[in-house]
């Protein structure tokens, strides 16, 4: 039985550590993989004390400060159910190898499988973040990493001197463009809207770059090739469909966030992100969420570690009085 189970690996979660730690709480971070979305980011000059870094550095500073404290986060851990038990405390059911883990004395074939509790807790945070957003476009699953890639960050690299596309109007699209810049020998940046979403100082850097061009009123309907990506289709403001020659897809369009876990009663918005309040509570007494999982209005690596702190001071108070 742990006071508290941090469930995910980024900014959020790796703060909520830091402050159980020095609460001397009884707890364990434990997540798929550690770093998240921080960690698909490409540079980083809005993190304070710090005027530049990139994602990698920055969620391996986190796993740093963490162990700095002998915090050692439990990565490879599926988790697919946070459920409240009869007691008040809270079970987490995790899965291995992407299945889950039954418990074998309590499978009846007449109901839903029970699962078992891997993981038990009095208290717990939340932080799981997002994944990206598919555009449900023809060809877009078929080249799945043949091509078509969610990380600039992690797949840039792998198209020196090539010709590739960036899909999406936000700062991820924006950032995506800039790092590929430096890559690849063109890059089209192809935004639905009429004008970016992002950062005006990202803008005016994608503005700078010669070898990149925007196409503004641009919405991707196909993606082709062969045995990789070879082309690209999309529809202009007239309503004709245009072909673009790439050899790669970078889609950036937004993230959908990691909330199924949580329990069923927990309340979510229309977008399914957790609704907490200004101290990071859920409608469910001892349930926190923190980062871009929850309702927050700006989803930022800065906003994030502050919800992760609010999260476990918000926990303590809540162990202080039960």
């Amino acid at each position: 039985m742990y006071d508290l189970i941090i469930i995910g690996g980024s900014a959020a979660s790796a703060t909520a550590g830091i402050y159980a730690a020095r609460r001397k709480l009884n707890f364990k971070i434990i997540t798929k993989e550690f770093g998240g979305e921080v960690a698909t980011s490409g540079e980083i000059g809005n993190w304070p004390g710090q005027i530049h870094t990139d994602g990698i550095k920055l969620a391996q500073d986190f796993k740093d400060h963490l162990k700095s404290y002998g915090i050692d986060p439990e990565e490879g851990v599926w988790v697919q159910k946070v459920t409240k038990t009869e007691e008040g405390n809270f079970c987490i059911t995790t899965m291995k190898d992407s299945q889950p883990v039954i418990a074998a004395d309590k499978l009846d074939s007449a109901s839903e499988p029970a699962f078992k509790c891997d993981y038990e807790a009095k208290s717990v945070i939340i932080a799981t973040g997002v994944h990206p957003r598919m555009l449900d476009v023809s060809g877009e699953k078929e080249y799945r990493n043949k091509g078509v890639s969610y990380c600039t960050t992690c797949d840039g690299p792998l198209f020196p001197g090539k010709v590739v596309a960036t899909i999406g109007g936000g700062n991820g699209a924006l950032e995506s463009a800039i790092m590929l810049a430096g890559i690849a020998s063109k890059v089209y940046l192809i935004n639905k809207n009429p004008k970016f979403k992002g950062d005006d100082i990202l803008v005016e850097k994608i503005q700078s770059l010669p070898n990149v061009e925007v196409i503004y009123g641009a919405l991707t309907v196909e993606i082709t090739g062969e045995q990789f990506v070879k082309g690209m289709k999309y529809k202009d403001q007239n309503g004709e469909i245009k072909e673009l020659q790439i050899d790669g897809a970078f889609i950036h369009i937004g993230n959908t966030p990691n909330a199924d876990i949580a329990p069923d009663e927990v309340e979510k918005n229309m977008f399914g992100n957790i609704i907490v309040n200004g101290r990071c509570e859920t409608n469910t007494p001892g349930l926190y969420a923190a980062g871009d999982v929850t309702d927050v209005a700006f989803k930022q690596i800065v906003i994030a570690a502050g919800q992760g702190c609010i999260a476990t001071l918000s926990a303590v108070e809540y162990l202080n009085r039960n």
